[in-house]
Order: C-alpha cells, then sequence, then structure tokens
C-alpha cells in the first residue's frame, strides 16, 4: 500500500512538472531531470530510485502530450515537435486548432498503448537486429534526404535549402560552443520563420471551433499509427535520430495521410519513441534521450519487474495527460484569437529572442537570426519547410560516417 501511495504521489507531482515544462518554450524535461539527479543524494533518504524513475516517466509523457499546444498556437516548436508546427499552424489559421491537438494527442495515447502491448516482442527484436543494422544508418538516411529532394519540384531550390540548413546544424551542433544549441536552431528554422511568414499574410487568427467529434478515416488513422511504431523502433536503434528525423522516415514509410494522418503519426513517435527507449536501456543499455540517461543513472540494474512498474505508470499518466491537454487546449483555443495576431507573433518572437540570450547568450542570438533567415526561405521559393531538417540529418549522417 506504501509503495502503491508514493507511485501515486510521483506520478501526480510528474504530471505537473510535465505541465510546465510542456508549455514554457525553453524548459525542457531535461533540465528538471539533470536537477533531480543533481539532488538526488538527498533525495534517496527521503524515498527509492525506483519512485524518482516513476517521476521522471511521469514527467516525461505528460510533456509529450503538452508541448503540442505551444508549436500549434504560439508556433514554439521542441526538438520532438518541429515538423508538426507546419499543419498545427494551418490548422490554427483555419480555426482548427483543438483539433490539431485533439489528433497530436490520440497519436501520443494509442502510441503509448501499443507500445505497451508490444513489449514483449520489442524486447526480442531489439537485441536481434542492432548488431546487423547499425552500420547502416548513414545509406538509410542519405535515402531519406534522396527521397525528400525528389519530392519537391523546384529540386535545385530544396537541395539549397538542405545544404544551408545543413552546414548551419554542422557548425552550430558539432564546431560551436553554444549552449543549448537546438533551441534558437529549430525556433528560428521552424517557429520564427513561421510566425514571420504568417505575419505578412494574416493579420488576425480567426475564432477557433469548439472541436467536439474529428472526421478521421480509420484506415488513416492505422497507417499513422502503424508507422509511427516503426519510425519509434527506428529511433531508438540508433543514437542521434530525434523525432523530428524519425518522423521523416514514417512519412516515407506512409503516403498520402494527410494533416490529420501527419498529426496522429508525430504524437505516436513521440510517446512510443519513450516506451520503446526504456525497453532499449534494458535490452543493449543504450540510452536514447535525457529523460531516459536519467532513469539508467538512478536505477542502473532494471529487471523485468522496474519495467512493468513503468510501463504501467505510463499507461496511467497517459489517461491522466489527455483530459488535462483537452482542457488546456480549450483555454488556449478561447483567448489565443482575442489578441491581435500580429502583436502575438511579435510578443512570441521578443519572448524568443529573451529566452535565447538567457539559454544560449549573445552567440544564440546569431544562431537564431540565422536559422530564421534560412527558414524564411522556403515560404519565398515554394518548397517544402521539411527541407530545413538539414541542420538535423547533415550531422547525424556526419556522425555515421565518422
Amino acid at each position: 500500500m506504501t509503495i502503491f501511495f508514493e507511485m501515486l504521489i510521483a506520478i501526480i507531482i510528474g504530471t505537473l512538472c510535465g505541465i510546465v515544462t510542456g508549455l514554457a518554450p525553453g524548459i525542457h524535461v531535461n533540465l528538471v531531470v539533470t536537477l533531480v539527479i543533481g539532488s538526488s543524494s538527498i533525495l534517496l533518504k527521503y524515498t527509492t530510485p525506483e519512485i524518482l524513475c516513476i517521476f521522471i516517466i511521469a514527467l516525461s509523457i505528460t510533456h509529450i502530450f503538452l508541448e503540442f499546444i505551444p508549436s500549434t498556437f504560439l508556433g514554439a516548436p521542441d526538438a520532438s515537435t518541429i515538423l508538426s508546427v507546419l499543419p498545427g499552424h494551418r490548422y490554427l489559421l483555419a480555426g482548427n486548432g483543438m483539433m490539431a491537438v485533439k489528433l497530436s494527442c490520440i497519436g501520443c495515447f494509442f502510441g503509448i498503448i501499443i507500445s505497451s502491448i508490444l513489449v514483449y516482442p520489442v524486447m526480442k527484436l531489439i537485441p536481434a537486429i542492432y548488431p546487423f543494422i547499425k552500420n547502416y544508418m548513414a545509406f538509410f538516411l542519405l535515402c531519406i534526404i534522396g527521397l525528400m529532394i525528389l519530392q519537391n519540384t523546384k529540386k535545385v531550390w530544396a537541395t539549397t535549402v538542405f545544404l544551408l540548413a545543413g552546414i548551419l546544424g554542422l557548425l552550430v551542433l558539432q564546431y560551436s560552443s553554444v549552449k543549448d544549441p537546438l533551441f534558437p536552431l529549430l525556433t528560428g528554422l521552424f517557429g520564427t520563420a513561421t510566425l514571420i511568414l504568417s505575419m505578412k499574410e494574416r493579420n488576425s487568427i480567426p475564432e477557433q471551433y469548439k472541436t467536439e467529434d474529428i472526421a478521421l478515416d480509420k484506415k488513416t488513422a492505422v497507417k499513422a499509427l502503424c508507422s509511427g511504431q516503426c519510425s519509434a523502433i527506428v529511433m531508438a536503434l540508433f543514437p542521434g535520430l530525434s523525432p523530428a528525423i524519425a518522423a521523416l522516415f514514417g512519412m516515407q514509410l506512409t503516403k498520402n495521410i494527410g494533416d490529420h494522418g501527419y498529426m496522429i503519426l508525430q504524437g505516436c513517435i513521440n510517446s512510443a519513441g519513450f516506451i520503446v527507449s526504456i525497453i532499449t536501456l534494458y535490452t543493449i543499455e543504450k540510452a536514447r534521450n535525457g529523460a531516459v540517461a536519467g532513469i539508467q543513472q538512478l536505477a542502473m540494474n532494471l529487471g523485468q519487474i522496474e519495467i512493468l512498474l513503468f510501463i504501467i505508470t505510463a499507461l496511467v499518466t497517459a489517461a491522466i495527460a489527455v483530459p488535462i491537454t483537452f482542457w488546456i487546449g480549450r483555454i488556449f483555443a478561447k483567448y489565443v484569437p482575442r489578441i491581435p495576431y500580429r502583436k502575438l507573433s511579435i510578443t512570441i518572437c521578443g519572448i524568443i529572442v529573451v529566452l535565447t540570450l538567457i539559454l544560449s547568450s549573445w552567440q544564440g542570438l546569431l544562431v537564431l537570426i540565422t536559422a530564421t533567415a534560412i527558414g524564411i526561405i522556403p515560404g519565398i521559393v515554394k518548397v517544402t519547410r521539411t527541407m530545413a531538417m538539414g541542420c538535423l540529418l547533415v550531422p547525424t549522417v556526419v556522425y555515421y560516417l565518422w
């Protein structure tokens, strides 16, 4: 009974912290996890490593659900939601911002359920295939890059945008000392660039529809969820792969799923990827994100009982996070349209600049300005903005080649 009570308290506190990290641009799960690890010597006097791990899992799962709200309504992306900004912004400007949030929730929730059901098969699959495919990652990524370029009619411009973003990403992530480099890099390419382009097209956000029922094709949803599960496994197998890159892989697996399917796909990858990362830690002792690395430090010897507790925690947290996400999403949908769009966009850009200076100093501000300039190009020359994913793909390819 005591263990159950401690688990419940850890889930509640983790959920509350996840709401904060999910809604606040620039405050990441890894920051909270670092604080927990740093103060673990004190915390472990009052609780156990397993309870701290449960807190981290509840925090991470809640964050995964909530982070789609600012990316949809404010255009403030996280590393795992940068591609969802594009369809999410289209939903917002069509008065369907809440629909984007609900679709993401569907993907997140069923991603956790399906990956939890598949825990045992994935436990057998990962250690069996990891030794054989770890040497082919660069080739795999080059194929994705080629397919991305071929999907554009203006292939020269698409290649140019990809290379510009790739060179910037390489310089920032591997050859600079910028602190928290992903924040100014990704926010510039996909956040501020999107806001600036939208300001030229529209002066206000339309009133948001009170989305209750969503006309969702079941076949599209199933394809998106299946693709999301496969992409999550690929992401967990290889270091350096972000959910955004995994989403590019999923998009190649599943054609013509539209914006509805894409939002489900992205949500599924984010949530299923976290569950599979826990399995990866258990089977091949590899941590694929900061939160799971924190779990690795706290619980050095994971057994099947701990994995079962972690899966139960993820399921319970997901069940709590869904209504919370809907409630907060409705608040955003109600009040964001009342703010003049240009003023809102300028305010968000100003907040991003301030956060960049706080997190990454003046060097980060230079990265933000440069990334924003590159991020604007696709909207002007009319190529897909996913080409700006070169900022992560090029450094990852270089990592695997050298």
